[in-house]
């Protein structure tokens, strides 16, 4: 075991803006502090579509829909494209570009959190691989269209989808298991580049599955968070204490809250209207 334990936060539901401002709050403190490497699983209180930090709502989600779904929209502080969350499990893994236990790179951190993931998956009994090569470049604005490089396949098919952020010498990785996946419903909410949602529909059903695709049997969110937290611990080698967040981390998380994610100019168009930060 590592001299210094990792710190995993209690699985929760909840609300798309306090998930991404909690991710947030716990990274921008781990750039200027000793925290420890942080471990969370969580849930969303309702539907909700998160979105990458570089794409253009106007171009690739149907505002409209979401609106009259009652579906929010939240921009992630990571790139990659939009993830209907719903029917998943959402982990996040926030540490130091200098952590021995991860490469300083993008793909190194997504090699070694994969084979954490995969090791989870081995132990109810599914076999997943890494993806081998990269995005197809078809400017899909799903995340699920197609794997990046080190994501995790049953065979073809992407059962979970991950993105990134590096900054100051830390980096927050967070990322989609997917416990069960309906193609119409992920396409409704997306404008595609030809117009065609049904040639849509056909491709994501095609490039995704699910663990009740794959099992057969639902999955307890919270039940499946837990193992996967043994498998990080196993894979790792380390060892997972159960703490909460620090103080300033909660005034963090409340600031991001008020002046970055409830902000619509922030989720709508990536920038902030007021003091918060970026």
């Amino acid at each position: 075991m590592l001299a210094v334990p990792w710190r995993v936060l209690p699985y929760g539901l909840w609300t798309a803006r306090e998930n991404m401002a909690m991710d947030e709050a716990v990274f921008r403190v781990r750039q200027r502090s000793q925290m420890p490497p942080t471990l969370r699983f969580y849930s969303w209180r309702s539907p909700a579509v998160s979105v990458g930090y570089f794409q253009d709502i106007e171009k690739e989600i149907d505002h409209a829909f979401c609106a009259g779904e009652n579906l929010d929209i939240v921009r992630r502080p990571t790139g990659g494209k939009a993830v209907l969350h719903e029917d998943d499990l959402t982990y996040s893994v926030i540490s130091g570009e200098g952590d021995p236990l991860f490469p300083p790179d993008v793909l190194g951190t997504y090699r070694v959190v994969s084979r954490c993931l995969t090791r989870g998956f081995a132990e109810i009994g599914l076999g997943v691989r890494m993806a081998l090569g990269g995005r197809n470049g078809r400017g899909d604005a799903s995340c699920f269209a197609s794997p990046s490089r080190y994501e995790l396949l049953v065979g073809e098919r992407k059962i979970c989808g991950s993105a990134q952020v590096r900054s100051r010498g830390s980096f927050l990785q967070h990322g989609s298991i997917l416990l069960d996946f309906a193609p119409e419903k992920n396409a409704a909410f997306l404008k595609t580049a030809d117009g065609d949602r049904q040639k849509l529909v056909k491709s994501l059903r095609a490039s995704v599955t699910s663990l009740r695709e794959e099992l057969g049997t639902a999955a307890d969110p919270a039940e499946l968070g837990a193992l996967f937290q043994r498998a990080f611990s196993v894979a790792l080698g380390v060892d997972l204490q159960p703490g909460a967040l620090s103080s300033e981390e909660e005034r963090l998380m409340a600031r991001l809250l008020t002046t970055k994610y409830s902000d619509p100019m922030w989720n709508l168009k990536g920038k902030v209207s007021r003091d918060g930060l970026e």
